[in-house]
C-alpha cells in the first residue's frame, strides 16, 4: 500500500531518557531523538537519581550516534536573579558533549546560546509556552531557534494553520502526563515546598513527599503539610501532585479533584491527522519512568508510526495499563471543549 501522501516528511520520535540506561533502552527501542537534561536546576526534571553527568552525556551522544539517532538537551527552567552561570555552564556543557540541539525556555539563555555558539540548533522549550505565530517567530527571528514544542493547548486545525504562518519545525506531545497545559507557569508546588517547577526544575520534590498507611492498609499521600490524596487498600496511588489531588470542600459530600483527574494523553488515533498537519515531531513524555515503561512505550509508538506513514492500519499496543490513572484522553487536540 502507497504512504498517506509520499510528499509527507517523515516524523521524528522524540524520546524520553532520564538515565544513561534509559537513553539506550530509548535508542534501541527505535527513537530517532532522545531528551535529557543535566543534573541541575537546570531542567525541568531535576530529581534524585535522574539525569546525567557531563561525561555520561558524552558518553550517551556517542551511543546515540552510533545507532543513527539523536541527543536533544533540555535546558527548560528559568534563571533566577543571580545564577545564570549555572544556565551557561548548562549550555556550554551540552555544546561540549555534541548533543544535536538545546531545549531552551528563557530568552536570556537562548541569547548567550545564539551569541556565544551561533552554530548549535535550537529547539523552543514547552516551558516557553509560545502558541501564537507572533511569539515563535519571535524567537525564530532573534534566536534562530529551529523548533518550537507546542503547549498542550491548541486544536489540530490551529496547529494546521499555525504551521502555515511559520517557518519552523512544529514538535506535539503525543503520550505521556498532560499536567495543567498550563507550561511554564505553574505556582502550585512553590506554593506548597519553596521548590519551583520553573527555576528549581522540580514539581512536588521526593524530599517533600510522604505515603501514611492505616491499619486497614488505606493509604494517604501527602506533600509537605498538605494532604493529596487518600486511597483504599488495593487501588494503585499516584505520585502526589497538587494540580492530581482530590480535595474536600464545603459544598462537595467527599473529595473531588479541584484542577485535574489524573490521566495521560494518547494521540495514537489522530497521528494521521498529525503528520497530514506537518507536525515534524512527536514528543513522549517519560523521563521519570522506567526503562521498561521506555522499552514498552517506544517501541510501540515506533510501530504506529511507522505503520501509518507505510498506509497500513494502525498497529499500537494497548498502552492503557501505563497511563495515569489508567485513564487516556485527547485533550485539547480532538477539540475545543477541553477548554
Amino acid at each position: 500500500m502507497k504512504s498517506i501522501d509520499d510528499t509527507l516528511k517523515r516524523p521524528e520520535l522524540v524520546c524520553p531518557a532520564g538515565t544513561p540506561a534509559a537513553l539506550r533502552t530509548a535508542v534501541d527501542a527505535g527513537a530517532d531523538a532522545v531528551y535529557c537534561g543535566l543534573r541541575n536546576a537546570t531542567n525541568a526534571r531535576n530529581f534524585p537519581g535522574l539525569n546525567f553527568t557531563p561525561e555520561e552525556l558524552k558518553q550517551a551522544v556517542a551511543y546515540a550516534h552510533d545507532h543513527g539517532a539523536r541527543v536533544l538537551l533540555a535546558i527548560n527552567t528559568f534563571p533566577p536573579a543571580g545564577k545564570f552561570e549555572l544556565w551557561e555552564q548548562a549550555v556550554d556543557t551540552g555544546v561540549e558533549a555534541g548533543v544535536d540541539a538545546l531545549i531552551i525556555a528563557d530568552i536570556g539563555v537562548a541569547d548567550y546560546a545564539r551569541s556565544s555558539h551561533p552554530g548549535q540548533r535550537l529547539h523552543l522549550s514547552v516551558q516557553a509556552g509560545a502558541s501564537s505565530a507572533e511569539a515563535i517567530r519571535y524567537y525564530c527571528e532573534e534566536f534562530a531557534v529551529k523548533r518550537v514544542v507546542l503547549p498542550r493547548i491548541l486544536t489540530l486545525p490551529e496547529i494546521t494553520a499555525l504551521q502555515q504562518e511559520i517557518d519552523c519545525e512544529i514538535e506535539c506531545f503525543v503520550f505521556g502526563n498532560h499536567g495543567l497545559m498550563f507550561e511554564g507557569r505553574c505556582s502550585l508546588t512553590n506554593y506548597v515546598t519553596g521548590y519551583s517547577t520553573n527555576m528549581d526544575g522540580v514539581c512536588s520534590p521526593a524530599s517533600h513527599v510522604k505515603y501514611d498507611e492505616d491499619k486497614d492498609r488505606n493509604l494517604t499521600t501527602r506533600l509537605g503539610i498538605f494532604t493529596i490524596d487518600s486511597f483504599p487498600c488495593g487501588q494503585s496511588p499516584g505520585y502526589p501532585t497538587i494540580c492530581k489531588g482530590r480535595y474536600l470542600a464545603p459544598h462537595r459530600q467527599q473529595g473531588y479533584y479541584a484542577f485535574e483527574e489524573p490521566l495521560s494523553l494518547n494521540l495514537a488515533t489522530l497521528l494521521p491527522d498529525l503528520i497530514k498537519a506537518g507536525v515534524n515531531a512527536f514528543k513522549i513524555e517519560g523521563r521519570q519512568r522506567s526503562r521498561a515503561y521506555v522499552k514498552t512505550v517506544v517501541s510501540s509508538w515506533r510501530r504506529a508510526v511507522d505503520s501509518v506513514l507505510a498506509g497500513e492500519e494502525l498497529q499500537m499496543d494497548n498502552l492503557l495499563a501505563l497511563t495515569e490513572g489508567h485513564k487516556q484522553s485527547h485533550g485539547a487536540y480532538a477539540g475545543k471543549k477541553w477548554r
